[in-house]
């Protein structure tokens, strides 16, 4: 007899069948979230509407390093994910899993166990994984599988060593110095720094991370039909070329000494030791090592394993070019995002949003909310950096009021900001065209993970919260 789909599966697949016909492109979810902004901003702040276009024109453009930083992200990590040594190390993985539903918890695992060293690199190595899990396997719901490599996104990569607001809180000068006065609360903290052992390091944060995993990879394994039940890619018309990950051979006939210095490492190696040698100066100088690590930092290191890696100038290149059509949504869209946030900081919007989580928190109820109020404001400003900005004036501030662990309040933030990634397809983008699909073809599927981890979120934030001590 035909293996029936669970109740879970049931429900992923049905909502699969809704998201496939009424959502519509990330890019549209940017332009109405500006429509909804602009309304709010109208109708519940003193602003008039000279006022709020000023603010969305000023806005429009100072995301634009962060842009930079978030592009060079992804360009990395698809550096290293499709490098000949990782290719090797993905196609042994792939012949692992024997049914679809070990092939999805596979992925799912590896999505969130390496969104933790590097959200780009987790994208990509896992989107890759995928692929080679697809092109091996029949029967595995194509779209499962797409959606379990963007799962660590939605999870716990913001716990992780790439967390924006982590990483801000942690490191001098990338926040305003009014912010910082605030975190510092008249030298209670010194300098305004909340170290990483205060917020992705705290035993509570990995507990968070273990529980996470769990739950995330179990509704995962419940979710994926059995085999026929869902849609392959061959069903969905999708040619995945090659039964083998593709590695970057290149050969030329005649070398040139231009196309000789491509083709050999000494460049490279010159590069990568250079580049250590920077790096090893600038930790040795650091008074905290852990608290030096910044996104440009990271992004100069995957770099360097980059180069490592791919052997040759010519290799890298090679990579780059096919990682650069991954990040075109990131440069449409984050513009009207850093309008938006222009428009909720200049109007104070967020103040009036704000105020009403305050005067109903508790020290105990102030981590879940703040988490809820994270992932609401994450479908419209989809960016972790960016967004913490405009919420950690009056979500530290009124940390300090009530008497909640300052760190454990950054890390309720950045639960709450990954869960809006489930919801947002933006952060999707960069792997959708991988894959070939749309966002509406694996939304069923995570919206199935929200559904199961918010509430575990939330729980997580209170009950761990109330072993930490204020204000450290």
């Amino acid at each position: 007899m035909t293996e029936q789909p669970g109740p879970v599966a049931r429900a992923a697949l049905a909502l699969t069948d809704w998201t496939e016909r009424w959502v519509p492109d990330a890019f549209i979810f940017a332009l109405i979230a500006t429509v909804l902004v602009i309304t709010a901003a109208l109708l519940v702040t003193p602003a008039t509407l000279p006022q709020t276009v000023d603010a969305w024109g000023r806005g429009f453009w100072d995301l634009i390093p962060f842009t930079l930083q978030m592009a060079l992200v992804i360009i990395t990590g698809h550096v290293l994910a499709t490098s000949p040594p990782m290719g090797r190390v993905i196609r042994t993985i792939a012949s692992w899993p024997r049914s679809p539903r070990t092939a999805v918890a596979l992925v799912t695992f590896f999505a969130l166990a390496s969104s933790w060293f590097n959200w780009g690199f987790s994208l990509v190595f896992s989107a890759v994984l995928a692929i080679e899990i697809a092109r091996r396997m029949d029967g595995v719901d194509y779209r499962a599988l797409a959606a379990a490599s963007m799962l660590g996104l939605g999870s716990i990569w913001a716990q992780g060593l790439s967390g924006s607001a982590a990483l801000q809180m942690a490191t001098p000068g990338a926040l305003q110095p009014q912010i910082r006065d605030i975190v510092a609360h008249g030298g209670l903290v010194a300098g305004g720094i909340i170290p990483f052992r205060h917020t992705i390091f705290l035993w509570q944060s990995f507990v968070a991370v273990a529980v996470e995993m769990v739950v995330v990879v179990g509704v995962m394994w419940l979710a994926t039909p059995p085999a026929g039940k869902g849609k392959t890619a061959r069903d969905l018309g999708i040619d995945l070329g090659s039964p083998e990950v593709r590695t970057q051979n290149l050969k030329v006939r005649t070398l040139t000494p231009g196309a000789w210095l491509e083709h050999s490492p000494l460049l490279s190696w010159f590069v990568v030791a250079l580049g250590v040698t920077y790096l090893a100066r600038y930790f040795a100088a650091a008074a905290e090592p852990l608290n030096a690590l910044n996104l440009n930092i990271l992004n100069l290191a995957f770099l360097l394993l980059g180069f490592l890696l791919h052997g040759t100038p010519a290799r890298l290149m090679r990579a780059v070019q096919e990682a650069t059509p991954a990040v075109w949504g990131v440069i449409l869209q984050f513009p009207f995002y850093a309008g938006i946030a222009g428009i909720i900081t200049t109007t104070h919007l967020n103040e009036q949003v704000a105020s009403v989580f305050v005067r109903i928190s508790t020290p105990a109820t102030f981590p879940p909310l703040v988490a809820m109020y994270s992932a609401v404001l994450g479908v419209f400003v989809p960016s972790g950096g960016s967004k913490w900005v405009i919420e950690a004036p009056y979500v530290m501030a009124a940390a300090h009021t009530l008497k909640v662990h300052l760190g454990w309040i950054v890390s309720a933030y950045d639960l709450g900001e990954a869960l809006a990634n489930l919801l947002q397809p933006f952060w999707m983008l960069p792997i959708l065209g991988l894959f070939k699909l749309g966002a509406r073809d694996v939304m069923g599927y995570t919206i199935v993970v929200f559904l199961a981890l918010t509430p575990v979120v939330l729980i997580l934030v209170t009950l761990l919260g109330m072993t930490l001590a204020y204000p450290l």
